[in-house]
């Protein structure tokens, strides 16, 4: 998953989605009585690090420090909000909206860690720990959005915004709080906020257990391979991991693949075994629907409903009505649209690409047989090599992890906006893995820091996402800290980590994301690096991918990891050729998961099916739009679809939807000249500083100068008719 959000705990009240840290807090700390300065020198969580750029002491932080430093924190940031609406002088926009802005650093500057953890290093005493505050954190949420004196004071403001003589930035802040606090339930009758809190207060708790859920499923789904032989076509590296995995989980002498939270598996396009294909590829599909005890299907069926429940109460529709009014998109309408306009186009080519490979099968094998989704990944490389001459062990070696970071990443933000990396071996890391990088401004000047996580493990969510540790505001000062993770598989003992090309442009991905965040230059917090509609927050991420593939880029990169030889042109020419190979099957996976987080979230909660049909409503879903094709299930289903129980729910459709601003711009980028400081000057100051202060197509506008195009997408995706 390539996102910037991490699932696990509830999320952060509205008032303090985007604080970061403040000196005044600790001012108002060191009035505190000695027994509490005491217990906070004992609790790390509880006292601003002095680590530099205020990063996390990882090296003290445990797993037993966060009960007690968010029960303090949320205290603290309550009787904050309670100061501000009591205030017995008239409302303000300094004495309320920016004091709103200024509340609960210490809750925002502990959740951030605790999020972090739960994502990238979790164990079961912080899964405890979710299980117990996701409950208290959504009431602690619930009676800010519902304090019925805080809202009177931001609604007083609100109507007189424009007697306040408010600059444009201001003006946004105080009309995103009074839309915050109304989306919240601030309008309802006591009755309906009490249930509205009793929603809130489940959906956090399903929220978590699904999250552990998916996590515990992944793991518990490992296919386990007695004989060696029937690893045939994975490299030896491969094989040891395996084997290593098997002697961890104390089968010696045995084999374990594991899985990814995707639907297809690496593994399925070397494994020779047809039978072996399938057992993986079918306990990949089978996860969370099994009837054992991380089966998710009752928890999904629980909170659509709640959700619909939940919007209906605020006079919305359906829950994706309720999302959609937040984004770029705007309304359902559009979404579906964008969908119907897609999906059979998708389809389309995917059913070509499907003709391609059954030929491959009907040529080859001395026994053919119907092509099956297990079989796709094997088969769609052979095409690959027959079409583009060229196999995938023939480029890893050209893809090495650090000179894809130094000489890829790094080196094309260096030729864009000037910044350098330095890394930095004395701020600690929660596992030995984690590396820590300082980033400059091309005067020499700090601009923060960003921590990169590349390697998989059982403590690790699945996909790949950013976080913040600490975010920039003028409001609050603080530079930026930010985060980056992938799940790489780790090569054996002394072994180069050689990359595929989907994780080459992975790690661009993401790192688009961490300088969304490093270069924020924002006055408020709640504007600050990726506070920006869901639907627009790829938009950035995706368009950093292009560097991964310009050839200037790639030239400094793409060297081989034992020679140091350049990837030859000849062959870098068929890497780039084959960027639109299987494009019909990439976007149709996706898209039939759009297709499947949008139907859910389109139910009124009357029709929402029990759990034991969930399976049988996705089969529905995905023939009654035409996406039901065997060979290309969904690249998530149902059961382990957590962007659709997260973050993203009824907003998977974003990653498409920021593409398509995303192939527009790398037009833009190529008709002005490429990678050029100024080039990434204009990118930075008119998309990526800017935060969420301006609307987020206004700002497109800003830097693009024109409406995008889908057919730029499609071209982009080779799903346009000749």
């Amino acid at each position: 998953m390539k996102s910037r959000l991490i699932l696990g705990l509830s999320a952060l009240p509205l008032a303090l989605a985007a604080c970061g840290d403040s000196p005044d807090t600790e001012r108002d700390r060191s009035e505190a009585p000695a027994a509490e300065e005491a217990a906070d020198e004992r609790n790390p969580l509880l006292v601003a690090s002095d680590l530099p750029y205020g990063a996390p002491a990882f090296d003290r932080i445990r797993a037993e420090h966060f009960p007690e430093a968010i029960e303090k924190a949320m205290a603290e940031h309550m009787a904050e909000v309670e100061a501000i609406a009591d205030n017995p002088e008239a409302p303000s926009f300094e004495n309320t909206i920016v004091e709103m802005e200024r509340s609960g650093q210490l809750l925002a500057r502990v959740m951030r860690v605790f999020s972090a953890l739960a994502g990238a290093h979790t164990n079961e005493e912080l899964q405890g720990v979710q299980r117990e505050f996701s409950p208290k954190l959504s009431a602690h949420q619930d009676a800010i959005n519902l304090n019925a004196a805080l809202f009177e004071r931001v609604d007083s403001l609100y109507q007189e915004r424009e007697e306040l003589d408010l600059d444009p930035e201001s003006k946004r802040l105080l009309e995103r709080y009074h839309t915050d606090f109304v989306r919240a339930g601030a309008r309802l009758s006591e009755s309906e906020q009490d249930r509205l809190r009793e929603i809130n207060t489940r959906l956090a708790e399903l929220g978590t257990e699904f999250s552990q859920k998916v996590l515990a499923e992944v793991n518990d789904s490992a296919v386990v391979v007695e004989d060696r032989d029937k690893l045939d076509g994975l490299s030896d590296s491969q094989i040891r991991r395996a084997a290593e995995e098997a002697e961890d989980r104390g089968l010696e002498g045995k084999y374990v693949i594991t899985l990814l939270n995707t639907s297809g598996q690496p593994p399925l396009s070397r494994l020779t075994n047809r039978d072996l294909r399938e057992r993986v590829h079918t306990a990949s599909l089978n996860r969370g629907s099994r009837g054992n005890e991380h089966d998710t299907r009752e928890i999904v069926v629980e909170t659509v409903k709640l959700r619909g429940e939940r919007a209906r109460m605020l006079g919305y529709d359906t829950h994706a009505d309720y999302i959609l009014e937040e984004q770029t998109a705007s309304d359902l309408q559009t979404v579906n649209d964008l969908h119907d306009d897609i999906n059979p186009i998708a389809m389309r080519n995917a059913r070509q690409e499907a003709d391609d490979i059954q030929a491959i099968i009907d040529e080859t094998e001395d026994e053919p047989f119907e092509l099956a989704s297990w079989d796709w990944a094997f088969y769609a490389e052979k095409v690959r090599q027959e079409r583009y001459a060229f196999d995938e062990s023939d480029v890893r070696p050209y893809f090495e992890f650090e000179s894809v970071m130094e000489n890829g990443v790094f080196y094309s933000a260096e030729k864009l906006f000037g910044i350098t990396f330095e890394e930095r071996h004395d701020i600690p890391v929660y596992h030995d893995t984690v590396r820590v990088y300082e980033v400059f401004e091309e005067d020499g000047t700090p601009l923060g820091l960003m921590y990169s996580d590349m390697y998989s493990r059982g403590s690790k969510r699945g996909g790949a996402w950013m976080n913040s540790y600490q975010i920039q505001s003028e409001l609050l000062g603080g530079q930026p800290i930010v985060g980056i993770h992938l799940n790489i598989s780790h090569p054996g003992e002394g072994e180069p980590t050689l990359l595929t090309w989907d994780e080459t442009t992975t790690l661009f991905h993401e790192f688009g994301h961490a300088i969304h965040g490093l270069f924020s230059d924002v006055r408020y917090p709640r504007f600050s690096g990726t506070s920006v509609p869901r639907d627009f927050v790829e938009y950035p991420s995706q368009v950093y991918e292009m560097w991964a593939s310009w050839p200037e880029v790639l030239a400094n990169y793409a060297r081989h990891y034992e020679t140091g030889e350049q990837i030859p042109e000849e062959l870098l020419e068929r890497v780039l050729e084959a960027q639109q190979f299987n494009q019909g099957f990439r976007t149709a996976e996706y898209m039939a998961a759009s297709t499947i987080d949008q139907a859910w979230h389109q139910l009124q909660p009357e029709d929402v099916p029990p759990a034991e049909e969930a399976m049988d409503f996705e089969a529905r879903v995905l023939a009654e739009h035409d996406m039901d094709f065997a060979p290309v299930p969904p690249r998530y289903r149902t059961p382990y679809f957590s962007h659709m129980m997260g973050g993203y729910s009824a907003g998977y459709y974003s990653y498409i939807w920021s593409e398509v601003l995303d192939a527009d711009s790398v037009l833009w980028f190529e008709e002005n000249g490429g990678l050029t400081r100024e080039n990434g000057e204009h990118f930075r100051s008119t998309i990526l500083s800017s935060g969420g202060t301006m609307d987020a197509m206004d700002l497109y506008m800003e830097f693009a100068g024109r409406e995008p195009k889908i057919e730029a997408l499609l071209e982009r995706r080779g799903l346009l008719d000749d």
